[in-house]
């Protein structure tokens, strides 16, 4: 099974980031490992992209630093809101327009980079 390159691992971690502070806005509880294994899943198959499962792993325990981390930013609370971070029209895509999807996708790129510094 092949690897993710940087800049596809960074959007699919922002991806689950996201998708923690979406479902911690909505109910304030992060979203189960489950859940975010099978969001990661829908990612990669939404997006062409294949990963092994020890990656996918690594991912899903990533975003739980990287959402920790981006509490202190701001982020939407209203439902009208949060459907804003992402495009409908096809799909449950991430809207890179919207600044806290920015703002989480920086965070994201960070901590991939001091990860890889680490190994």
């Amino acid at each position: 099974m092949s690897k993710l390159d940087d800049e596809t691992r960074a959007e699919l971690l922002t991806f689950l980031v996201v998708g923690q502070l979406f479902a911690f806005a909505r109910s304030g509880e992060w979203l189960r490992t489950d859940h975010l294994i099978d969001s990661a899943q829908i990612w990669l198959s939404s997006n062409g992209a294949m990963c092994d499962w020890l990656e996918r792993a690594r991912l899903v325990e990533a975003c739980r630093v990287v959402a920790v981390e981006a509490l202190d930013m701001p982020f939407p609370q209203l439902e009208s809101d949060l459907v804003q971070l992402f495009n409908l029209n096809g799909g449950w895509f991430l809207d890179y327009r919207h600044p806290a999807v920015q703002q989480v996708h920086a965070l994201s790129v960070l901590h991939l980079s001091r990860s890889a510094n680490l190994a």
